[in-house]
């Protein structure tokens, strides 16, 4: 298997050819890939922002924005000034402290859990061995926020949203936990980077939603829940309840919650195109083109052009899944929250348990193909 470019050894080794210390070295490595995922994740949320508008409008048959910028493209970035320099209101009887920590508890999860997403072999800033569960965990702080937030603005349609928030939450952890186990039953691993490898090898018959087309489904609405995208965007919904938890909000703070959506949206598609597509594979395996040009894997012309690849699969599945999911947006309706409830108590639970089980079962029958 080609183990792909080790970008942190090569810089650690380049570092230390200049005679600066292995530690030191390290030192310097450390805070580049954060950097980076910061800068990436920033960057994802204004295109998806702007594909928003524009698959919106495609579907409605309008324009869109074009004339701020080549084909709309600033728009995303007056978004985000108007929202820097808007002005700060804090309600007078809310809780400042509450009332502040609310939006910051939304956004800090999701950008850590970037720390998990594996964009090629050895392009991870944490290669954590229970990758997935962590993306779990951290998940679940975020409803704390919302409620949080909704609580401190004293005001009852927030508190109505933030608790839909957290009902919705709860409700949808369960039945996506419950996929992410089938898929980790069958890698015999919760880490993202070995799930992978375990889908290499065959290009895309290897991805595993062909073994597992019920738990991508699942999976796949049980992010757009915990994502709060329409269909299930109860705790916002403004037609009912004004603008749920984020009602009192106004600048910097509305934006980060309006950031923590889209980077919300970006990182389960990412997650999604981990698990189920194949994450930085390609099609056809590169191994195989590498034997029909007849160059060797550890050619590292091979390695660079394996690396690029790699991470424009990643980025070009996950922006499939952001464009399905933009679209279902401005075609589906809004389901109530008892319809919302339901689906998850009474449809997905019971649909995820059987699913598990079934893939134990095909994993002692068949396990040269369950991974046994």
């Amino acid at each position: 298997m080609n183990l792909g470019i080790d970008l942190q050894g090569t810089f650690i080794e380049s570092l230390r050819d200049l005679g600066i210390p292995a530690g030191t070295a390290k030192a310097i490595w450390m805070p580049l890939p954060m950097i980076l995922m910061l800068i990436g994740a920033t960057v994802g949320v204004l295109v998806a922002t702007w594909l928003e508008r524009k698959i919106s409008a495609a579907a409605q048959q309008r324009i869109g924005p074009e004339y701020q910028g080549p084909f709309g493209l600033l728009v995303p970035v007056a978004d985000g000034l108007k929202l820097v320099f808007k002005e700060d209101i804090v309600p007078a009887k809310s809780d400042p402290w509450l009332f502040t920590l609310g939006p910051i508890i939304v956004v800090i999860p999701v950008f850590l859990s970037f720390l998990i997403v594996p964009f090629g072999q050895n392009i991870v800033i944490s290669n954590v061995g229970m990758g997935v569960f962590l993306w779990i965990a951290l998940s679940s702080i975020q409803p704390i926020g919302l409620l949080m937030a909704g609580y401190a603005s004293n005001n009852k349609y927030s508190l109505l949203g933030g608790l839909r928030a957290a009902a919705q939450s709860i409700s949808y952890e369960i039945p996506l936990a419950l996929a992410v186990l089938a898929i980790a039953m069958m890698s015999n691993s919760l880490d993202t980077v070995d799930i992978v490898n375990q889908q290499s090898g065959y290009g895309i018959l290897g991805w595993n939603i062909w073994r597992q087309p019920v738990g991508f489904v699942i999976f796949w609405i049980a992010a757009l829940a915990e994502c709060e995208r329409l269909p299930f965007d109860l705790p916002e919904a403004e037609e009912e309840i004004v603008a749920g938890y984020q009602t009192e909000y106004s600048g910097m703070k509305f934006g980060l919650f309006y950031l923590g959506s889209y980077v919300n949206l970006i990182l389960s598609s990412l997650l999604v195109a981990i698990l189920y597509l194949g994450g930085w594979d390609f099609p056809i395996p590169l191994n195989l083109i590498a034997g029909w040009l007849g160059v060797s894997e550890l050619n590292p012309l091979f390695q660079i052009v394996t690396a690029a690849l790699g991470i424009t699969m990643t980025v070009f599945k996950a922006y499939l899944l952001v464009f399905v999911a933009i679209l279902l947006r401005w075609t589906v309706p809004r389901v109530r929250i008892d319809q919302l409830l339901d689906l998850g108590w009474k449809f997905l639970l019971p649909v995820g348990l059987v699913n598990l089980l079934l893939t134990a079962a095909l994993k002692l029958a068949f396990p040269f193909a369950f991974g046994g």
